[in-house]
């Protein structure tokens, strides 16, 4: 999977390992939602701001196919592509670990605007997210 928009560098904390040294599966989720918070953030949108709009989007459907396990002190890469489908903004996110490029996860992201409590298409993400949508 190429064509990546977004990437953004993180390490792995000690407190996000479970018993077996590993990451907990549930972290994951953790690491690429923040990947597309900063993202929205690099594209000018601010959630808060959306909020107070009464614009949510919000995760309809979420896979993650996990590959490699990271450990405490890993650095690793998350990277992202996006792609409209209907009424979905479709995330495409990848994970892999810093140096070697390991892939550790491949997820995707479906997700959908509330615009004042009903589903909606958001013009405001088409206008933004236009020039990033894989085709």
């Amino acid at each position: 999977m190429g064509n990546y928009i977004y990437e953004l560098k993180m390490k792995v904390r000690d407190y996000e390992c479970d018993l077996q040294g590993i990451v907990n599966n549930a972290n994951y989720q953790h690491y690429i939602e923040h990947t597309r918070h900063e993202f929205l953030l690099s594209a000018g949108i601010s959630f808060s701001r959306l909020h107070e709009e009464k614009i949510d989007p919000v995760v309809a459907r979420l896979t993650m196919a996990f590959k490699a396990p990271l450990r405490s002190g890993d650095e690793f890469v998350s990277k992202l592509r996006l792609k409209k489908e209907g009424i979905k903004y479709v995330f495409y996110q990848d994970i892999f670990r810093l140096p070697d490029m390991k892939s550790v996860l491949k997820s995707q992201v479906e997700t959908v605007c509330l615009i004042n409590g009903r589903l909606s298409d958001c013009e405001l993400f088409d206008n933004i997210f236009a020039p990033y949508f894989d085709r």
